[in-house]
């Protein structure tokens, strides 16, 4: 059927619409369509990674067996371990996760030898994050007592760097922790996912919560060094810049991931080897710095 005429004019709205394309997004064409493929791309490797956890989640439900107790250490906290030997690295996941989350990073650090590395699980219970990180507190200290050294190095992925962060630098761990890791953490808060707020780990995770301000207080003569990696594609840090370490009296140093999303940062060899090289260049080893603060990019 054919019609002809005009067709009598529509009201004006109540508000403007939007052009569309946004202007913003009309300028940059190619830089957009660049965008849209690394997104592509790191959403499907964010799937895999997914499936493939899935299937190793059960694996990591309990805690890990631990090595022989060689005693107390001696009064004096001398450690045990030869001169130049590294520190025993503490891996610690994040929300509703476990240990599993790990293999992939282990199998790195431990490729290259010299490290003793161990896995903490905490509660997927667990409501707050001040109780977490007393707990790896306590963790810690065995670590300590097991295999004579005074300092460990910790990585932690999401909520895991924020409970280690907590315990650095509200509970005195800057004295055990020399150097502290941390992969897609939420160091200034995150806005994703409103409906997770009945959750008070989540609430606590938020901008201007009780806890982030408890984080952003002075933190005077802290002796941990912190190396921050977050991603410009992270889906669950609102914004990316919300997993940069940004605090005035701590030593910390950012590394831009690009290409890949949050559940790729414990997994991808490209950031293992950069986490090893910030491990192996920290004070105390042959290097003479932390990781360096240029970005990473994985194709």
């Amino acid at each position: 059927m054919k019609v002809t005429g005009l067709l009598p004019p529509f009201p004006a709205p109540p508000f403007p619409l939007p052009s569309f394309p946004p202007p913003q997004l009309r300028l940059l064409p190619g830089r957009l369509a660049g965008i849209s493929v690394a997104l592509l791309k790191a959403t499907a490797l964010e799937l895999a990674i997914l499936a493939g956890h899935l299937l190793l989640y059960p694996s990591g439900v309990v805690q890990e067996r631990r090595s022989g107790d060689p005693g107390p250490l001696p009064a004096d906290g001398a450690a045990r371990l030869p001169a130049g030997a590294k520190p025993p690295v503490v891996l610690l996941h994040g929300f509703i996760d476990n240990r599993s989350v790990f293999v992939l990073l282990r199998r790195a650090l431990a490729q290259h030898g010299g490290r003793h590395l161990e896995s903490l699980n905490y509660s997927p219970l667990t409501c707050d994050v001040r109780t977490a990180a007393a707990l790896l507190g306590r963790h810690i200290e065995e670590v300590c007592r097991r295999t004579g050294s005074d300092r460990v190095d910790v990585v932690g992925h999401s909520l895991g760097g924020l409970i280690a962060r907590y315990y650095v630098q509200r509970l005195g761990g800057d004295t055990r922790v020399r150097v502290l890791v941390t992969l897609g953490t939420p160091h200034s808060g995150t806005r994703v996912v409103p409906l997770a707020n009945a959750h008070p780990i989540v609430r606590q995770m938020r901008p201007g919560s009780t806890l982030m301000a408890e984080l952003s207080a002075p933190a005077p003569d802290c002796r941990t060094r912190f190396v921050s990696f977050w991603s410009d594609l992270d889906h669950l840090m609102d914004l990316p810049e919300a997993a940069r370490l940004d605090h005035p009296d701590l030593s910390a140093v950012n590394v831009q991931v690009t290409g890949i999303g949050h559940l790729a940062l414990p997994v991808h060899p490209a950031v293992a080897a950069r986490i090893r090289q910030a491990l192996d260049d920290a004070p105390g080893t042959t290097g003479d710095g932390a990781a360096p603060a240029d970005g990473l990019t994985v194709a």
